[in-house]
């Protein structure tokens, strides 16, 4: 306690550069409190409101339903790229139970409760009102919502309103242990915990211990000198933890405190794809605990151990010794690192890759971690390398730069470490992105959409082809349904399209005549025998047959994977009649597959056509919902992570500055020009930044491929994603050059050297 008190009074008592300097490391606490409690807190958003959505989901019986029992049926469409889900309840006369939470009473038959976002969505589109029918009488509460701008609804109806016996069950109760639907799926959420762990921890890890290590030189010569009267090496360390155990708990507090207000904030203006209550985001018992006794407790055990050396040897400190060499024991983590995930890489090339199933799913995490430690345990040996390597150069600003890094080689790790991890950690969130999209979606490079023409006017047909994002349209004409029709063939169905529409929606096709009536096989696709057919069209108020022959010429194509286009007959819309209609059939839409297209087209189609049931072929909406709250964590992660990575670096490369004032002044006297100490000062951050940036991109794409690969999709090798961090590595490298050359003041304080 004795050596607490005594660390505080030097702390109050060592001028204003001491004060400026523990203010400083406060606020960058809170800074790096602030993004770890965001971290942890997002799991538990995703939490609840997968638990809101578990608690109203309905708990039914199994088999027929009983007499008099009360009805359930759920439905949930697509408006636009936004599940839109109802809930239909029928009440019976006996074992009713009680509401879902979020409403006071089950819905009586006309009567609707809505979500606040349905209710603003029903002024803005009235023709939703076609899906709900009867009466808003109440709004659905916060609690029976998984976020708020969710479209949801209970809508009561008579038993003979529910005509789907199929999906239609008895209602038991509400409420089961898990969510239906969660908003990110429970093996991808622990992918998305461990790579914002890499993406946002080991950064601040990183930031925190140089937030915890400012003005390491000229601490450690005033602990020597306390060690020099007679102070213990315990007590010295002590003296030196106990600013910034203090710095530490006064920042988690203010960090605390940051995060409440950010939380408020984002909660009302929300992120893309992700909205939530301000409640769901209040920070856990654990995320306190672990903010306002893990970031202490982190900056205890650094500043111990930065006052190591000044306690066990004080004489060196003071006289300036040369320190020693790097340990090579960094470079051993990071090779061990690199050596699980090339393994896991090579397995690629082979005919059997490595799966994440076993001892997999642990080795792979733990290569990646030991990877990216590797790289900033790493730095100081292969910063005192090049130094070593570039100190006998005849340039003499750069022989001067590498002596001063052979020197002190650590310095560049609390310098550039941040930024490295920064580029490291980004590859790893491509190759999540590129993963989770195989799962989610199909890899066709086109995109179709459904859309029945029953129930779509002229205008909406003609507003719903125009879409801009579209890259071609069609229609499919079904001959009406006939159940007592005999014989092993099938009726004719009718692709109406032109062959150049044709080309736009298949991969291949070959031998299509403009205007001619075709037939359309597929030679990988095996076909039934089809019979000529009789297709209703609507022209006007009247109704007209046209007779649907199957000729013998034909165009073979090749069509996608996942493709609405099976129809044998490929027909000209030149030949229909003027203004006519198919009574039964399908609007094919098509465009391209990137997931910001498919998300724009579906809502250009919620606008236009409200209340139409649209099938995103092959896209389930709800796994479309979950990949853009992933690349929002994600994205969200990346900006934490570049905010800490630059904070680590504008604070160390100043502290850095500032302590090597004493020495530019003295290079400043002998004649050294302002433009000379700025090349010094840059080339000493810049070429260890210049390889730690090669290492990261090398190492980061071999951390992704190993994922990659024991993710067990289709693509091993994630090369489109090369240039998007070429351009960030060059960023972050013009940015430092940028942020190093301010760092040479202009006026020279001869007492800088006196007091040294």
């Amino acid at each position: 306690m004795r050596e607490f008190l005594l660390g505080l009074r030097l702390l109050t008592g060592s001028g204003r550069g001491v004060r400026a300097r523990f203010w400083l490391m406060t606020l960058g606490s809170s800074l790096g409190v602030c993004c770890l409690a965001l971290v942890l807190t997002i799991p538990a958003i995703l939490d609840a409101r997968d638990g809101r959505a578990a608690d109203r989901s309905p708990v039914v019986h199994s088999g027929k339903p009983a007499s008099g029992s009360t009805l359930v049926l759920e439905r949930t469409d697509p408006h636009g790229s936004r599940p839109f889900s109802r809930v239909f309840i029928a009440r019976g006369s006996r074992d009713t139970p009680g509401p879902p939470p979020g409403i006071s009473e089950l819905p009586s038959p006309g009567e609707v409760f809505v979500s606040p976002a349905l209710r603003d969505q029903l002024r803005r589109e009235p023709g939703l009102k076609g899906l709900l029918p009867g009466t808003v009488k109440g709004v659905i509460a916060p609690s029976g919502l998984t976020d708020p701008t969710e479209l949801y609804a209970y809508v009561g109806v008579d038993r003979a309103g529910l005509t789907d016996p199929n999906a239609t069950r008895a209602l038991r109760s509400w409420g089961k242990g898990y969510s239906p639907n969660p908003a990110v799926d429970p093996s991808t959420l622990d992918i998305l915990r461990f790579t914002l762990a890499t993406l946002v921890l080991l950064p601040l890890g990183v930031y925190l211990s140089v937030c915890a290590r400012l003005s390491a030189a000229s601490r450690n010569r005033r602990l020597a000198a306390l060690r020099l009267l007679g102070l213990s090496a315990k007590g010295t360390q002590r003296v030196n933890a106990a600013e910034t155990v203090v710095a530490a708990l006064l920042g988690a507090v203010l960090g605390i405190a940051e995060y409440w207000l950010l939380n408020q904030i984002m909660a009302r203006t929300g992120l893309p794809g992700l909205k939530w209550y301000s409640g769901d985001g209040a920070p856990t018992p654990g995320t306190l605990a672990l903010c306002l006794l893990g970031c202490p407790a982190l900056a205890w055990f650094v500043g111990r151990a930065s006052a190591r050396a000044a306690a066990a040897d004080p004489l060196s400190t003071r006289r300036t010794a040369v320190p020693r060499t790097p340990r090579i024991w960094g470079g051993l983590v990071l090779v061990t690192g690199l050596g699980i995930v090339t393994g896991y890489s090579l397995t690629g090339m082979t005919s059997r890759p490595a799966d994440s199933s076993g001892l997999n799913a642990l080795l792979v995490p733990l290569g990646v971690l030991m990877t990216g430690l590797g790289l900033v345990l790493a730095m100081p040996l292969l910063s005192y390398l090049l130094a070593r390597r570039l100190a006998g150069v005849r340039s003499l600003a750069l022989s001067l730069a590498m002596r001063r890094n052979e020197v002190e080689p650590g310095s560049a790790m609390r310098v550039v470490s941040g930024l490295v991890l920064l580029v490291f950690s980004a590859s790893l969130a491509q190759g999540v992105l590129v993963e989770e999209s195989q799962i989610t979606r199909s890899s066709s490079p086109v995109q179709e959409y459904g859309v029945p023409l029953a129930g779509l006017s002229a205008q909406q047909r003609a507003e719903l082809v125009a879409i801009p994002q579209l890259r071609a349209h069609a229609l499919i004409m079904e001959p009406p349904f006939d159940q007592d029709a005999a014989g092993p063939r099938i009726p004719a169905r009718a692709l109406v399209a032109t062959c150049a529409q044709l080309e736009r929606i298949v991969r291949h096709a070959e031998g299509c005549v403009e205007g001619k009536v075709l037939r359309l096989t597929d030679p990988e696709v095996t076909t039934e025998p089809v019979a000529p057919s009789t297709i209703r069209l609507r022209q006007g108020d009247r109704q007209v047959s046209l007779r649907i022959e199957v000729p013998s010429q034909g165009v073979l194509f090749s069509g996608y994977d996942v493709t609405s286009v099976d129809t044998p007959v490929l027909y000209p819309p030149s030949k229909l009649p003027p203004g006519a209609v198919p009574v039964t059939g399908t609007l094919v839409l098509v465009s391209a597959s990137t997931p910001g297209t498919v998300r724009a087209v579906l809502d250009r189609i919620g606008a236009i056509a409200p209340t139409a049931d649209v099938d995103p072929v092959g896209v389930n909406v709800d796994g479309l919902q979950q990949i853009r709250v992933i690349e929002t964590l994600l994205a969200l992660g990346m900006v934490m992570g570049l905010i800490v990575g630059v904070a680590a670096f504008l604070v160390s490369a100043t502290d850095r500055a500032v302590e090597r004032r004493p020495q530019v002044t003295a290079l400043a006297l002998i004649g050294a020009r302002p433009r000379f100490l700025r090349l010094v000062q840059c080339a000493q951050v810049v070429l260890p930044l210049l390889v730690g940036l090669v290492l990261a991109l090398a190492t980061g794409k071999l951390a992704e491929t190993a994922y990659l690969v024991t993710g067990g999709g289709e693509v091993f090798w994630d090369g489109a994603g090369v240039p998007l961090l070429v351009t960030a590595s060059i960023t972050v490298l013009l940015f430092t050059v940028g942020g190093t050359l301010p760092l040479v003041g202009r006026r020279i304080d001869p007492e800088l050297i006196r007091r040294d």
